[in-house]
């Protein structure tokens, strides 16, 4: 039985511990989903928002923009993206962001629809105003015209979040690299999508990969991943990581170099470590975080560098990422990226622990902590 309201976590100001409220369950318009939270995740984002350093943030929200629900109740029949209609029990995800208009000139001559002026994300620019609009609640609304996908056989509910917002945004900044086979591939941030970026960059042809990062926790990981070479960013100083670097790649510095940092001092060393005309890709600075120094000849003209960036991820990158993990979930076993869950009451812990680098990936999981669960 659907109840008339449910728990959520909110965020209600930048730097405030989060609190619990019950949020009315809405009427199910036409084409509208009704979820009961599974998982949501706890990502670099939610850190940045909780310190306010993402513009556009309608506070108070309920956290939460990738999360993992199954289906209670539907308005109307609704489809999932194959076209094939959802009923009660169906194990989903969407893709956060919605109402992307498809008629602006960036929708319809960029093709670049995560610039578009009318894109929403679940968790970040709704607020609670707006109802059930974000993961860390025991109930999701997904509003008509949301993209769902059907979880497909393999890839079970802690698989999925195991790789969380992390695959897309890695599968983005790959695809953005344009990685070869035969080309060695420098990931500079062991987080989730530093880590999923050595998935995937293994799976598009490199045949090294050079990981940069910490804490040594993440490092482990990556290397259990497949990463050749993992060097701490903590312990090794830049001119040793120089070094490491040009003799793993026979002097030269990487083909294709992917930053995945957060840090806007990784940029510079970054741009030093890919080889001339090599490709950088720059995808992990999501927020201002501050300016950089470098020198356009030393840095760019002479190297001959190519630099690209990436914002955000659309619908196909989600889409080919559960594909992806479908076919080598097994092989990867993205669920062990998940350090811990935590319920709605220690949303606030949760973001501590991600900020600190505690954890791989924190999952918010309403049942822990309540009657009957966890």
């Amino acid at each position: 039985m659907i109840p008339k309201t449910g728990l959520a976590a909110v965020m209600t100001a930048p730097h405030e511990p989060l609190v619990l409220r019950e949020v009315d369950l809405p009427e199910l318009e036409h084409g509208a989903v009704l979820l009961r939270t599974l998982a949501s995740e706890v990502c670099g984002t939610d850190v940045h928002i909780w310190h306010g350093r993402l513009s556009g943030v309608p506070y108070p929200i309920i956290p939460g923009h990738v999360s993992v629900g199954q289906v209670a109740a539907t308005g109307g029949e609704v489809t999932d993206v194959d076209g094939t209609p959802l009923t009660a029990g169906d194990v989903v995800t969407f893709l956060d962001v919605h109402e992307t208009c498809g008629k602006c000139w960036y929708c319809t001559v960029a093709k670049a629809s995560t610039r578009c002026p009318h894109r929403k994300v679940y968790g970040i620019t709704y607020g609670l105003a707006d109802g059930l609009l974000g993961g860390w609640s025991e109930w999701i609304y997904l509003r008509p015209g949301l993209k769902i996908i059907r979880l497909p056989q393999g890839v079970s509910p802690e698989r999925f979040i195991g790789g969380g917002c992390g695959l897309p945004t890695a599968f983005h900044a790959v695809e953005r690299g344009g990685i070869r086979l035969g080309d060695t591939v420098l990931v500079q941030g062991s987080g989730p999508v530093g880590l999923n970026a050595v998935i995937l960059a293994q799976l598009a042809g490199a045949v090294k990969v050079i990981l940069i990062g910490a804490p040594v926790m993440r490092l482990a990981m990556g290397q259990a991943l497949g990463a050749d070479l993992a060097l701490d960013i903590t312990t090794t100083p830049p001119l040793e990581r120089q070094e490491a670097v040009m003799r793993a790649t026979g002097g030269r510095g990487a083909d294709v170099t992917l930053e995945l940092t957060g840090n806007p001092a990784a940029l510079p060393e970054g741009m030093r470590l890919t080889r001339d005309a090599g490709v950088y890709v720059v995808a992990g600075q999501y927020t201002d975080a501050g300016e950089i120094s470098l020198n356009p000849h030393q840095d760019l003209n002479r190297k001959h560098l190519e630099v690209r960036a990436a914002w955000g991820t659309d619908f196909s990158h989600l889409y080919r990422a559960i594909l992806v993990m479908a076919r080598h979930g097994e092989r990867y076993r993205w669920e062990r990226f998940v350090t811990r869950r935590y319920g709605l009451a220690e949303t606030t812990d949760a973001l501590g622990d991600v900020e600190s680098g505690r954890v791989i990936k924190a999952v918010i999981d309403p049942k822990v902590g309540r009657a009957g669960g966890e």
